[in-house]
């Protein structure tokens, strides 16, 4: 292959096989990159020194700043994207979907699906030095559970954590859990950390994990890892990775082209066709397991009327807004899950109706035109790009829509405190149809901030949770998204494909659906 662009093809089918295979999750497709220099040289020969010896530091751009780096805490995005490479799991989702080792390195599961036996890998470290077995494992999910942070819902079905000797944990649950696996492994937000560290280490500031790589400085212009050279895998093939936070999609390009970086997922949507061809640029792209939404805030008027939501569904074109938020690269969905899924539903009630959606909202509305602040980051400027669209459509229908762009942190603050209208975000990285829902929907929920509840939902989703068959399983999820989307719980609007670039040369990176970024094996260009 030629120096220059590759372009990463969609793979639905491994996406879907990974669903298939495990019913718990459809995991990360991807491809690997093996970039050719152009001289007869694989990029393997490059950069790297003498056999295994690492070489450099990979400068990567992302969007936005973490929040923090307590993995049982944050649920931020840019936060993960570099606590994958500080902390390891039981187990982690493979490039086709299924579930490997990790931390544990085999599990069984009983006849009645209800215990699950995790044999621990043996001589792995953390980051401080001390011994990772069956007690730091215990430590890390009661921490989550007892504390209620932000994943306890992960473990609903959890009857007790045992660890019987340092090599061996074990999971008792109240009723069959198929996602078990995705949910303790599927991302870091379930990272095993050292026993006692919750209380004797600032996470939110500091990290202390078993991963190939430690965070060493942080600060408000990006973050810096250092290779961890104990860890219990292969060395990463880099000394170390520096993300730089580059919120501006053409200043993140421009730093690539120049050189000043190696790696983005900051790309600018109008300039993905074009870099097809660009031999300054290797680009990758396939589809995602994400969506993207607007939710409003279902404790304020007229916001918790469902016909008021059901109007502002009707006013909304999704097709102009995916379009200008993503410039063909998303495809348009009433429902979360993509369309490259098993757990796919095609359903999709609210034609774009201006007729039908101005008769509601004049009906629900407590004024006309009735004011409704959305909120948005700039950090992800897509937020900033959809909600213009959707301004000018809602200003037709009786919706004066005010945008409300904050920091990124402020942003999540004001979800947590209810201190919203409506806004406009992505849930990233979902596996399971549990991920994609679950959290964000039961009344309960600890990822409900809209305010949602619906009994019937809960019961649904409940059931779905327990059921061990795959067709009754997704029969249960089916139902329950047609209320949720009916009660516009969520409006969802499109799943976007993952857009990520590199610098021609660089080899051993690999996109993946789950928008994981893994960069031990990674080798520099010269």
């Amino acid at each position: 292959m030629t120096r220059g662009r590759r372009w990463m093809a969609a793979r639905a089918g491994a996406a879907a096989l990974g669903i298939a295979a495990l019913v718990s999750a459809c995991g990360g497709g991807g491809e690997e990159v093996d970039v050719d220099d152009g001289n007869g040289t694989s990029g393997a020969d490059q950069g790297g020194g003498d056999g295994d010896a690492p070489a450099g530091t990979l400068v990567a751009a992302i969007s936005a700043q973490p929040d923090q780096f307590d993995p049982h805490k944050t649920q931020a995005y840019a936060s993960f994207q570099v606590l994958e490479n500080v902390y390891d799991t039981l187990v982690v989702p493979d490039a086709e979907g299924e579930f490997q080792p990790s931390l544990a390195t085999e599990w069984t599961t009983s006849d009645d699906a209800l215990t699950w036996t995790f044999t621990l890998r043996e001589g792995v470290t953390f980051h401080d030095g001390s011994a990772f077995d069956s007690a730091d494992v215990v430590y890390s999910y009661r921490r989550i559970i007892d504390e209620q942070l932000a994943n306890a819902y992960r473990f609903a079905s959890v009857a007790n954590i045992d660890a019987p000797d340092p090599q061996t944990v074990v999971i008792t649950l109240s009723t069959p859990t198929p996602a078990l696996l995705d949910n303790i492994g599927g991302f870091k937000g379930m990272a095993i950390i050292p026993e006692g560290a919750g209380q004797q280490t600032d996470l939110a500031t500091t990290a202390v994990g078993t991963g190939p790589f430690t965070l060493e400085e942080t600060g408000a212009g990006g973050v810096t890892l250092a290779r961890y050279d104990d860890y219990w895998g292969d060395p990463a093939t880099v000394e170390g990775v520096e993300f730089r936070y580059v919120s501006e999609p053409a200043a993140a390009l421009t730093a690539l082209r120049s050189g000043d970086i190696h790696w983005t997922d900051n790309v600018p949507p109008q300039d993905i066709e074009g870099l097809q061809d660009d031999e300054e640029v290797e680009l990758g792209v396939t589809p995602s397991v994400d969506y993207w939404y607007l939710a409003m805030n279902q404790t304020r008027p007229p916001f918790d009327n469902r016909d008021f939501r059901r109007g502002v569904a009707y006013g909304i074109d999704r097709e102009e807004v995916t379009e200008a938020a993503r410039f063909g690269a998303a495809t348009t969905n009433q429902t979360a899950i993509p369309e490259q899924s098993l757990w796919y539903h095609e359903y999709a009630p609210f034609e774009h109706d201006p007729d039908q959606a101005a008769d509601l909202i004049e009906q629900t509305a407590a004024a006309t035109p009735q004011p409704m602040g959305l909120m948005v980051t700039d950090e992800y400027p897509e937020t900033v790009q959809a909600a213009q669209v959707i301004q000018a459509q809602l200003a037709e229908v009786g919706v004066e829509i005010g945008i409300e762009q904050e920091a990124f942190a402020t942003w999540l603050d004001r979800q947590a405190a209810g201190d919203y209208d409506a806004f406009l975000l992505g849930w990233l990285g979902n596996l399971d149809p549990f991920g994609f829902y679950h959290a964000q929907h039961v009344c309960e929920g600890t990822s409900n901030f809209q305010g949602y509840c619906n009994p019937e939902v809960d019961t649904l989703l409940n059931q779905a949770a327990a059921e061990t068959d795959q067709e009754a399983r997704k029969a249960l999820y089916d139902q329950a998204a047609e209320l949720i989307v009916d009660d516009v719980s969520y409006l969802y609007l499109y799943n976007p494909d993952v857009v990520q670039a590199w610098a021609p040369g660089l080899e051993g990176y690999e996109i993946r659906p789950d928008k994981a970024i893994n960069f031990e094996t990674v080798r520099l260009p010269e």
